[in-house]
């Protein structure tokens, strides 16, 4: 669990004060769907808190070098990740009430603790991981690996392509209704006359 606790003080106590943060998050990597991230540099984050009346309002940017594995090649790939943070902390829990009310409204939140701190942790993480792409490539062109031999089509060609493209269009071809008609034998035209 990524924790940035940010203390809150006299610069936020009165409705529309702001404070600006930034730092990084010294995070090794990440776990997302089967598939480990590595982040060689952390997580740099740039952030304004913003005293809302009600609660504390985070609202900034993210920014993550990712590493990872091509869903192709299974070489190394590297992408840069940004994202717009836009969390709410309440300062006190909302009555069931208005929780009834906000589940019309699907509102998310989070609490300022008992401490006077929010935790930037949550909202960092899961902006990282919505602006992880779902397929990752080494390279929008990435050819992958073979399905015959396991080669990667990226640094030499097996031949094995070639042969699977000729066998789909021989299977395209026998699966026309068409094909009957290939071996029918309508003589080779001598003889005729016209």
């Amino acid at each position: 669990m990524l924790e940035v606790r940010q203390i809150l003080d006299e610069r936020l106590e009165n409705p529309g004060d702001t404070l600006s943060v930034k730092g990084n998050v010294p995070q090794a990597g990440y776990e997302l769907g089967g598939h480990h991230f590595d982040l060689p540099r952390g997580i740099d984050y740039d952030l304004v808190l913003t005293n809302a009346g009600e609660g504390i309002l985070a609202t900034g940017m993210i920014q993550a070098h990712v590493v990872g594995t091509c869903d192709r090649c299974l070489d190394p790939a590297e992408f840069d990740v940004d994202g717009e943070v836009d969390e709410y902390y309440l300062f006190h829990a909302p009555s069931e009430d208005q929780q009834a009310d906000d589940d019309e409204d699907d509102v998310d939140f989070a609490l300022v603790g008992d401490d006077h701190t929010v935790d930037l942790g949550e909202a960092i993480r899961d902006t990282l991981v919505m602006e992880t792409p779902f397929v990752v490539l080494c390279q929008p062109d990435c050819k992958g690996l073979c399905p015959v031999c396991g080669a990667n089509l990226n640094k030499e060609d097996c031949g094995h392509a070639a042969q699977i493209e000729a066998q789909r269009e021989q299977e395209r071809l026998d699966a026309s209704p068409f094909a009957a008609l290939r071996d029918l034998d309508l003589g080779d035209g001598e003889g005729s006359e016209s």
